[in-house]
């Protein structure tokens, strides 16, 4: 049976062993994890939105999308027609989209703000370097792309904003010496503003943005079961929130541009256009410098010397082997394929593990229908096994944990190791196994332990989004309700096991408590059942 997860405590969630944090990175982490665990108190973690940043970014871009279609279809893109065509644009009924323009700019900005927490929460829990180097790296240019569409977005307008932004955009790159004739010469004369240059305009903005897709789509491309939508709740709540902003302070033109006027800047995006301020304020070499070498150090991140432990890296046995590809659907990093099988037979595939995409978290092994520890033999080897943490290891600390107990009926508690711990695994009727990751028990795990005398099961996982593999939690419970294969078989007595899904201590020690006492009603009525047959 399955337990609901409770809400979690205010205790931290462990930080990933193979990229451990310096002193400052650690303390903003511990901040970091504070807020989140207040936020699971109040929404539960699978609705905690800082749980679902990546997702959450994908849905601004969504948004952006829809809304952008449909006003590219509906205003000018001419120098001459832009500006009265987005102004009257605005002065529309709401049905036909005269509230579009106001929540366009706010997925934006909701969009840019998305995108930053995401690089902060996934660099204070390094997450860049392994096997997720490739999606930091091609993660961090999508923010430049998204900063450089959404200034060209302005320039479309041309208001005076747009017009301000154009100039200093220019007289930004005006700085580097490898122009022969200054930019911002195009914005000194009224004849200078031609078609031509707003189709350069559109071109920035709408050619990076479907930069952007390809971008995203690359991104994501090693994520199997990537999330690209939040759930449903958070996903309505953004929504409802860009059109509330667009009804109660709808966004305004301004007046038009005129290069001969200087510009009067109203309604000023310090968000998406933070670059132009801080170049007047210092300099545009200053500038370049910041942002570049901002740039080269997240880009470098993956590649700096760091006191990291080696990952074990899965093994296969072409000998057990049997081609079945569930641990490449089960793998969350997509770092395992099929190969022809080295025995030549026709159709027959084996499983490749890339090393440099292996997290090491064993749910492959999890999924391996060999990993089953019915087998009869002395030393089970399964298709593909983790070194650091075997299945045959796992089977023998469960049988010498169930010979060693000083309680005839124990019940056995197999827990995510990076999960909570509520201090009770030495009570005399406790075997507790400590898994790298839920995910690496095969679930037939559960009736062995039921078969070799135990009373009773307790699977604790992380709750949702806290898994350090992304999908273990969600593996594990799906194979053991039988919604994955391999799967926990009907034949096993549903109430003598237990799935616990959360990050508090409080809340496991509460379900193994229940399961105790479930588990000693049914142990004090075996006498007569037995009595009867």
């Amino acid at each position: 049976m399955t337990l609901p997860a409770d809400p979690p405590s205010a205790a931290p969630a462990p930080n990933d062993p193979a990229t451990p944090a310096a002193p400052i990175r650690q303390a903003l982490l511990g901040a970091w994890q504070a807020i989140e665990a207040r936020l699971d108190r109040l929404t539960s973690p699978a609705l905690n939105p800082l749980r679902h940043l990546g997702s959450l970014g994908f849905l601004c871009f969504w948004a952006l999308a829809a809304s952008g279609i449909y006003l590219y279809a509906v205003i000018d893109t001419s120098a001459s027609g832009a500006y009265a065509s987005i102004e009257r644009l605005g002065h529309w009924p709401w049905i036909w989209g005269g509230w579009l323009r106001s929540a366009h700019r706010y997925a934006a900005d909701a969009l840019v703000v998305v995108m930053l927490l995401h690089l902060l929460r996934e660099w204070l829990l390094g997450h860049f370097a392994a096997f997720r180097r490739f999606s930091w790296l091609t993660g961090v240019p999508l923010i430049v792309f998204a900063f450089i569409s959404a200034i060209g977005g302005f320039w479309i307008n041309w208001n005076q904003l747009g017009q301000f932004s154009a100039t200093s955009t220019a007289e930004w790159l005006d700085s580097l010496p490898l122009l022969a004739a200054p930019l911002a010469r195009n914005f000194l004369t009224a004849g200078a503003i031609s078609d031509r240059l707003f189709s350069l305009f559109v071109f920035v903005h709408l050619g990076v943005a479907l930069l952007m897709v390809f971008g995203l789509w690359f991104h994501i491309q090693r994520l199997p079961r990537a999330r690209v939508f939040p759930p449903a709740p958070i996903t309505a709540g953004l929504l409802a929130m860009l059109v509330l902003l667009a009804a109660l302070r709808p966004v305004a033109s301004g007046a038009p541009a005129d290069v001969g006027v200087l510009p009067a800047l109203a309604d000023y995006d310090w968000l998406l256009l933070f670059i132009h301020p801080l170049m007047l304020a210092t300099s545009g070499q200053f500038t370049w410098l910041l942002v570049g070498g901002t740039l080269l150090w997240l880009l470098a991140l993956p590649f700096l010397p760091a006191r990291t432990a080696p990952i074990a890296i899965a093994q296969v046995d072409p000998d057990n082997c049997s081609g079945c590809r569930r641990c490449v659907d089960d793998c969350p990093y997509g770092a395992i394929s099929m190969v022809a099988h080295p025995n030549g037979k026709p159709g027959h595939e084996l499983a490749l593990v890339h090393a440099d995409r292996c997290a090491g978290c064993g749910i492959c092994a999890g999924a391996c229908p060999s990993s089953t520890p019915f087998r009869h033999i002395e030393e089970l080897v399964t298709g593909i096994d983790l070194p650091e943490l075997p299945v045959n290891v796992l089977r023998q600390r469960l049988r010498q944990g169930l010979e060693r107990s000083s309680s005839p009926r124990p019940l056995v508690v197999l827990r995510c190791a990076h999960g909570p711990d509520p201090g009770l695994w030495q009570d005399g009727d406790l075997v507790s196994l400590d898994l790298i990751c839920a995910g690496q028990l095969p679930p037939s795990f559960v009736e062995y332990a039921l078969r070799d005398g135990a009373a009773g099961v307790l699977l604790a996982t992380c709750a949702d989004g806290h898994c350090l593999y992304r999908d273990g939690q969600a593996l594990t419970r799906e194979r053991l309700l039988r919604q994955r294969e391999p799967h926990l078989r009907r034949s096993t007595p549903g109430e003598r096991w237990q799935l616990v899904q959360t990050t508090d201590a409080g809340a496991l020690s509460h379900a193994l408590n229940a399961l105790r006492d479930r588990v000693r009603t049914l142990e004090d009525a075996r006498p007569a059942l037995l009595a009867q047959d």
